[in-house]
Order: structure tokens, then C-alpha cells, then sequence
């Protein structure tokens, strides 16, 4: 099964660019993952165990690396990816 997220972070710090940056990277580095970034969210295109186990795993790194933060997350249970269908 194929799922889309769109990701906020907020985090609770003055000095935010960094964890967005960081948390951005380390999903960009991910074999099988689909990421399109702009300036409201980012969008994780994938499967579905694959983009779940990833942000498990990169949620927790963010909070442990760079404190406090909000993630804000919506999820639609299929593949929204413009690059599949650039015309909507």
C-alpha cells in the first residue's frame, strides 16, 4: 500500500532552521522514499511501512538531537506524488 504525508515542524526553539533542515536531510536520504519540500511542509510519497518505520525513527532522532518540537501530520492512504501525475 502506497501513502502520502504532509509534514509541519515546529520546533520550540529560537534557533528552528537547524532541526528543520536536519529532520528534511535525513528524510532525503531515505532509498524507496519520495520528498518534496517547500516552504509550508513536507510531503512524503511512499510505502506504506517504509514512510511509517522512517518517521518513527526520524521523529524520535529530531526530539533527541534538538529538543521540543511539534510535528503537525496528515496522511491519505494513497501515493499523491506530482511526479506521478505532474498535470493533478
Amino acid at each position: 500500500m502506497e501513502i502520502s504525508v504532509e509534514i509541519s515542524k515546529y520546533p520550540l526553539a529560537d534557533d528552528y532552521i537547524p532541526a528543520i533542515k536536519s529532520f528534511i536531510d535525513r528524510l532525503n536520504q531515505i532509498e524507496g522514499l519520495s520528498i518534496v519540500t517547500n516552504t509550508m511542509s513536507t510531503q512524503v510519497f511512499g510505502d506504506y511501512d517504509l514512510v511509517m518505520d522512517t518517521l518513527k525513527e526520524e521523529m524520535r532522532l529530531s526530539w533527541e538531537q534538538f529538543g521540543k518540537s511539534i510535528f503537525v501530520c496528515k496522511f491519505i492512504g494513497t501515493n499523491l506524488d506530482p511526479a506521478l501525475n505532474p498535470h493533478g
